[in-house]
């Protein structure tokens, strides 16, 4: 089955063209929120292999002869994908060619690879002052430690995250997702916008540069501020808030519930709803409570065991306090809330077939008054196969 790409000429970046060199997950999800919103975006493969992440598995879908990782789609929808060897005359003059069309080039190479390569930034712009480059890696371009390759487990932990999360002090943990990439991912995408919005002042493009390390330190939030500002060391709460009680996990009947109890009138109310003593001096204040979690908990979950957790869920919306359950990913993608929202996209496969895709977190609207025209691009391209679209871009770029 072959599905037709056409140009895109929906979205926000309609019309823009992004270059993708990179990779694995940081930059590739990049390029596919870039994808998502419409720009254009022509993934550029190693020949034979392509990228690291196609053989990343399992699980694979497709035929046996020709799997497809489902780590690969899960970051390379919205792309067209052409395999250049950027060490050969043909490779490395169709990048030039790449270049000169494009508005944003994203790369998440080793500091120094791109330039031995013959495609320095000072080069690129020499080429076209226009483009917008955005290079990613994993500890920063400069500084001592920029030889560093990087990694999401490492950036976890060396970026702090890891002794923040977890059961307990003594219990570190990375989080279920490759976040260090993914928040570099992010960052990098909005850093390519706001170049992209100085660009149409300036008439010049820029090199947005971000890594695996800062996009780890630039979530610690109150936690980072609590140890430059407050003297802490933080450490892992499990699953409790680490300065709001009560406000987590909590075991009822047959499992459990959320509550995030955020003010004092949301605990009275709680405690008026749940008979709970709230003139009992240990739960006074919120810093009384955090003092006193562990009894805290326990005067909670006894009140909860009466209940199960449909009903309890029920009590707790009548009683105003904010609550929910813990879902497994395939009970969010059959949740009538994330369908609404767009959180799951279809996209034809060549070899697949019809595969669902986790959603674009954007919604967008035009601003008539009424707020519901919505233009949000709701047609995606599947990610495609190593070279799917080598025809196609070389026939643009002799035109």
């Amino acid at each position: 089955m072959t599905i037709p790409q056409t140009p895109r000429s929906a979205g926000p970046l309609a019309g823009t063209v992004v270059v993708d060199l990179s990779r694995a997950l940081a930059g590739p999800h990049a390029g596919q929120m870039l994808g998502d919103l419409g720009a254009r975006v022509i993934k550029v493969e190693n020949p034979g292999s392509g990228d690291d992440s196609r053989s990343w598995g399992p699980p694979f879908a497709g035929p046996e002869d020709d799997p497809q990782s489902t780590y690969y789609l899960s970051c390379n929808r919205n792309k067209e994908s052409i395999a250049l060897d950027l060490k050969s005359d043909d490779g490395a003059e169709t990048l030039r060619r790449l270049i000169g069309r494009a508005d944003v080039l994203i790369e998440n190479f080793r500091s120094g690879v791109l330039d031995r390569l013959g495609f320095s930034t000072t080069t690129m712009a020499e080429q076209n002052p226009r483009l917008v480059v955005l290079s990613i890696t994993g500890f920063g371009h400069d500084g001592p430690e920029s030889s560093r390759a990087g990694y999401d487990q490492i950036a976890q932990g060396e970026g702090g995250l890891m002794s923040i999360t977890g059961s307990g002090p003594d219990d570190f943990q990375r989080v279920g997702v490759p976040i260090a990439d993914l928040l570099a991912g992010i960052h990098g995408a909005y850093g390519v916008l706001a170049a992209l919005l100085e660009r149409e002042r300036t008439g010049r493009g820029k090199v947005v540069r971000t890594s695996l390390i800062a996009g780890m330190v630039g979530i610690h939030a109150f936690q980072g501020t609590r140890a430059t500002i407050g003297g802490m060391t933080p450490e892992p709460g499990g699953n409790h808030h680490a300065t709001l009680a009560p406000y987590g996990l909590f075991a009822c009947r047959n499992g459990a519930v959320q509550i995030s109890v955020g003010n004092e009138k949301m605990w009275l109310r709680l405690c008026e709803a749940f008979d709970i003593d709230s003139s009992d001096p240990r739960f006074a204040t919120n810093g009384d409570r955090f003092a006193h979690r562990a009894a805290l908990i326990e005067t909670i979950e006894d009140r909860f065991s009466a209940y199960e957790a449909e009903p309890l869920l029920v009590k707790l919306s009548e009683a105003g306090i904010p609550a929910g359950v813990v879902r497994t990913l395939p009970e969010v993608y059959e949740w009538e809330q994330a369908l609404s929202q767009g959180l799951k996209v279809s996209a034809a496969h060549p070899t697949i077939g019809d595969i669902d895709l986790p959603g674009p977190p954007l919604r967008f609207f035009d601003a008539d008054g009424s707020g519901e025209t919505e233009t949000t691009v709701t047609e995606h391209l599947a990610p495609p196969r190593l070279s799917e679209q080598e025809a196609t871009i070389r026939e643009w770029l002799e035109g």
